[in-house]
């Protein structure tokens, strides 16, 4: 069978969940990691040199703004990158927290095509050309909390005050009775696809923690995450730690998600040209487990 005929090859990711129990009021904590299993070849260094300008050029911006997006080298050995900050950082701790989440990626990936790095405060994200993503609202990653009955009404009216608060500027911190919320979209989305894909992650909360007292699901391109406080929040409460399930010190769920099968059946392979002395033509699919 010719390489043109080979099935496409899918690459799982390994996520870290050990860190996810640390308190969120250090928003350099890992989260969770998704690794490619396919590495760059060791025979061409102009993969890990471009790698390496690309985290440079993501760091030094992220003083400036709490998105950016850029692309570092050319043909076959081409990359693309974001980062992300949670929106109510300074340009002093998104400096801080992309530049960790760049280290990480390097000593938690190595040399994997394609690799998120989500922390406390900011995630990395970066893949070689032509690796297929997932969809925008594919379920990457959750944490629920312990569950206690009786939430309904006011979490679903917390939660469905994040597609409000995001539709302005794509991030939003606040709460109703004790619930407190926190949402944030990719920086380059629309508004109206903020919204959608927010509500979708509102949606996934529900099914998929219930009851929980806390709630942190992450998509592709947004996440939310909610904490209730039965005797109120705290006087020194902020956004840093409406993220945290695990500031009620009870047991936690975390629960890892495995996306199986290809992404997007009916999409055209990417195919990705590497070198003629190092590779044939293969198809990456790029997808998040937790």
């Amino acid at each position: 069978m010719g390489p043109s005929q080979s099935a496409p090859i899918i690459f799982s990711l390994i996520l870290s969940l050990s860190s996810i129990l640390a308190s969120s009021s250090d928003y350099t904590n890992l989260v969770f990691k998704g690794c490619a299993d396919q590495k760059f070849p060791d025979s061409n260094p102009l993969y890990k040199q471009t790698l390496k300008t690309l985290a440079a050029d993501l760091t030094s911006r992220s003083s400036a703004a709490n998105f950016y997006k850029t692309s570092s080298g050319d043909g076959a050995s081409a990359m693309s990158g974001l980062y992300q900050c949670r929106g109510d950082l300074s340009g002093g701790a998104c400096s801080g927290c992309v530049a960790k989440a760049t280290s990480m990626a390097g000593k938690l990936c190595g040399a994997a095509v394609a690799a998120r790095v989500q922390l406390g405060g900011c995630y990395i994200r970066y893949e070689i050309a032509g690796f297929r993503q997932a969809s925008a609202t594919e379920l990457v990653y959750k944490v629920c909390g312990s569950t206690r009955p009786g939430l309904g009404d006011r979490l679903d009216a917390a939660l469905g005050g994040i597609a409000k608060g995001v539709a302005s500027g794509r991030f939003y911190a606040g709460g109703y009775e004790s619930v407190y919320v926190l949402g944030q979209c990719e920086g380059d989305l629309t508004s109206g696809d903020c919204v959608n894909c927010v509500k979708m992650a509102a949606e996934r909360a529900k099914s998929e923690c219930g009851s929980s007292i806390s709630a942190q699901i992450y998509l592709l391109e947004c996440y939310i995450s909610y904490t209730y406080y039965p005797n109120g929040a705290p006087t020194n409460h902020h956004s840093s730690s409406i993220s945290s399930s695990g500031r009620e010190k009870n047991t936690q769920k975390t629960v890892a998600i495995v996306i199986g099968g290809l992404v997007g059946m009916g999409l055209i392979t990417a195919c990705l040209l590497f070198t003629k002395s190092a590779f044939k033509k293969k198809a990456y699919t790029y997808k998040y487990g937790g």
